[in-house]
Order: C-alpha cells, then structure tokens, then sequence
C-alpha cells in the first residue's frame, strides 16, 4: 500500500489512458492531471455529445479520443477501464498481452486508502445492505465514507482519509472482476444469475464477486449468507473465518432468527440484537440485509445503535418506495428490481396480490422462475419495454396460468404503462413498479427509470 501521491508520483513519466468519462472516472482524471500524469481520456460518445467536458478536461492538460474509434491504438502503460467495459474486450485483452497495465478507479482506491474497509456484493441488496452498515457506523460516532457502486466516488478524498475511519463500498461484479485487493470485511449477500450479458457465463460473474474476499488476511472477516447454494459454497475458498447469517436456520454461531428477533452467536456467547419489530423496512429480504449487516459489524458497533438505526431507518430511495396513494391506490416505485429474484423479493414483501409494472433491457437472465412467482402474487400484469414478450411467454407457460384470472397488458412505455395500471386497480389495491429488468432499453439507469415513475404517479 503507498499514499496517494506517492501512487501519483509513481505514474509521472508514464503514459496513462483513462476510458470513459463517467461519474467515477472525472475525479480520477482531473486528480492525474493535477499531479502532471500525461493522460489521455478516451470515451465512446461522439465528440458533440461531450463537448463541453471534453473541452474542459482538455483545457487541463487531457489529451481526448472520441466515438467509435476509441479503443483503437490502445498503447498507453497504464489503462483505467470504466466498470462497463469488460476486462475481456479484445482490444483491452490485447494491450494487456503488449505489456499494458489494466487499473480502474477503484482498484487505485484499495491501493491508496489508510482507513478500514468493508465492501458488499452480491446479487440483490447490496445498495440497502452497504446504507446500513454505514448507518451503523456512523450513529457508533465513527467517522464514515460511503461510496464504489453508490454514492459519490471516493478516491478524491483518500489523502482526507485517517486510519480509524471507515469506508464502506458497495462493488458491483464489473468493479471486481480486476480487483486484485479485498477488504478488512467482506460481504455477499446471495447470487443468482445476474448481468449474464456483460460476463457472458454464471461461472465468470461468479468468480468476479469471490474476489471480493481471495485477497483478504487471517486477520480480516468474511459474511456470507448461509440459506444461499452459492454462497454457501464459497466458503471452501474463504482465507479468513467466516461469519454466516440465515433467516431459515438456526445457527451454532453467526447471525439467524429466534423467537421474533435476530440473534448473533460468537465467541463471546449468545445474544439478541434486534427485534423484528423494530425494523421499519418491509420484506423478507430487508431481515437478511440487517442480518449481513449486524454480521459486518459485530465488534465495532454496539446493539444499542443497531437498534437505534433500525427504528428510523426508511429505506433507500427506488427500493419498495412508497410514492403515494390516489383513490384508494397505494403506489411504490422498485425500480431497483432489475433482476428477477430482486422483483420476486418485492412481491413477497406485500400481504395482498399486487398490480406489476415489469419489463425492461434483457440482461440475458431467464424468467422462467418469475412467471410462477407472478402466477401466484400478482393480479394484473402490465409490460413493457424489450422484455415484456419473454416475461408473457413465461407467466403463460407457468403452471396454473389458465386458471388463475390473471390480467396481462402490454403498453407501450412507461407512462402508458401507469396509466393502464391505474386504470386496473380499485380501491384498496397495491400498484408495484418492479421491471425484474435494467432500464437501458428506454432510460439512462433504474434511478431515472424510478424517478419517471415517481412523476407519472404524482400527476395522477
């Protein structure tokens, strides 16, 4: 591990690109150039399109390469891929064979950071999981950084950083892949197919999240989520110990249910740390994220703010959020389910069978499982964007279909798609938007997807 300028001064002298000027990546550019570092930006959007940060970027030093060419003449020492471009592009593969280095943001941020860090992947909540171990923290009087997949990026604020304060990162699977580094706490919450179009194979997407803990100490922590196959597995590899959670089992020791509330079994003994009741977030799921959760922070965080934090804690924005209620019609915005076990957990967070907005950009995952699951929990099924066929395809072929009285629309996009939904519900009736998709087809991401739909429903 070296400082930040030290990292920086290490670079002087060598050419470096950085490709993609996404939110992460800017602050990382503008910091190498500041230092002197010779970089080129290289982005696949077309110059008209970036001016404006181009030109300024340029003004300090930057040299730029724009549009469909931009990965061509890939030469520079040392590479900084975006998170969405996959390690595998041929011409990354390629300039690393020549002799290139391959970094990202974040990897630069493992290497340079001086305070503890607990990091959280997995498939389905993450975001929730990494806001609450925060949460925690900070009401324990720490001093706390949030960022990776969430928030804002980190790296300008390392030489900030002492040695008692914490970050705590949620990394997606695209962060990953390269990382060569783990964290003091590692976390996954569960797996299942996911993002199958960018890592091709279950076995790839796989073995980018183990590196979330393959490069941890003796020393160092490892909380993994019992009640799931894969993540069971994964144990075998594990460096360190591991502390398990399971809402199904109870367990000799880590994190499980007994008698209405969740209890942590150590060393120490057994105890109880947080009454269900307490929890103000709906759903099965939100139990397991304060269980990952209590499990990271066993040691450093006192029950007393575990508590604390449960009973005012609301939730995070796009996840099973309560937007309104017009006519009887309670409205909730999951845009974040942008897979299908996400939305599955969505629909076993609700008492009643729900009225479903779903459909989006095909990640490639199958939707076989979901069809049943909505068969069973929804009572009218509207759809839209690229996957609304092979959702349909899959809720009719799902046992029990032909009885079930279930009501499936097509619209045309989102805002017909709130439209037909509200005209399907009556008084007393529960409208989820929940894609079981990523919001690529027709939006920038799932926050812009949810904040559409927030205004959709507030026109009402």
């Amino acid at each position: 591990m070296s400082t930040i300028n030290e990292y920086l001064q290490e670079l002087k002298g060598r050419s470096v690109t950085v490709i993609g000027m996404g939110v992460s990546n800017v602050p990382l550019i503008k910091m190498l150039l500041r230092a002197g570092v010779d970089v080129t930006v290289r982005d696949k959007a077309s110059p008209e399109k970036v001016a404006e940060q181009a030109q300024e970027l340029e003004s300090l030093g930057a040299h730029t390469i724009l549009g469909e060419g931009y990965l061509q003449n890939l030469h520079e020492d040392v590479i900084f891929r975006t998170p969405g471009l996959s390690p595998n592009t041929p011409e990354l593969a390629q300039a690393v064979e020549r002799g290139s280095a391959l970094s990202s943001e974040m990897e630069v941020f493992f290497h340079t950071c001086p305070s503890h860090l607990i990091a959280v992947t997995g498939s389905d909540g993450k975001t929730t999981t990494t806001t609450i171990i925060s949460e925690f923290l900070k009401e324990a009087g720490k001093n706390v950084y949030v960022g990776g997949n969430i928030g804002k990026p980190l790296l300008p604020d390392v030489a900030d950083m002492d040695p008692e304060d914490y970050s705590v990162l949620e990394l997606s699977s695209f962060q990953l892949m390269t990382m060569e580094q783990s964290p003091h706490v590692a976390v996954i919450t569960n797996l299942s197919p996911n993002h199958l179009d960018y890592h091709h194979t279950m076995e790839e997407y796989i073995r980018a999240k183990k590196n979330i803990f393959l490069h941890q100490g003796e020393e160092d922590r490892l909380v993994l989520n019992y009640d799931n196959a894969i993540t069971r597995q994964l144990a075998q590899e594990a460096v360190c110990p591991v502390t398990w959670f399971s809402r199904k089992e109870r367990l000799e020791e880590g994190v499980y249910l007994r008698d209405g509330a969740i209890w942590l079994t150590n060393q120490q003994g057994s105890r109880e740390v947080l009454p269900l009741e307490l929890i103000q977030l709906p759903g099965e799921h939100n139990i397991e994220n304060y269980m990952a959760a209590i499990a990271a922070v066993d040691g450093l965080v006192p029950d007393k703010c575990v508590r604390a934090v449960a009973q005012r804690f609301k939730g995070v924005e796009h996840r099973i959020e309560f937007v309104r209620e017009v006519n009887g019609v309670r409205y909730y915005n999951d845009s974040i389910g942008t897979s299908p076990t996400r939305t599955t957990a969505c629909l076993d967070s609700f008492p009643q069978k729900i009225i479903l907005i779903a459909g989006g950009y095909d990640k490639g995952v199958p939707f076989d499982q979901l069809g049943v699951e909505i068969v069973a929990k929804v009572k009218a099924l509207v759809l839209t964007g690229n996957t609304a066929p092979a959702i349909r395809k899959a809720v009719e072929q799902a046992p029990g279909y032909a009885q079930s009285g279930l009501v499936v629309q097509d619209a045309e996009d989102l805002a017909h798609a709130v439209l037909a939904a509200r005209d399907l519900a009556g008084e007393g009736d529960v409208v989820v938007l929940s894609p079981a998709c990523a919001a690529f087809d027709q939006f920038k991401n799932f926050m812009e997807r949810g904040k559409v739909f927030k205004q959709l429903v507030q026109q009402l």
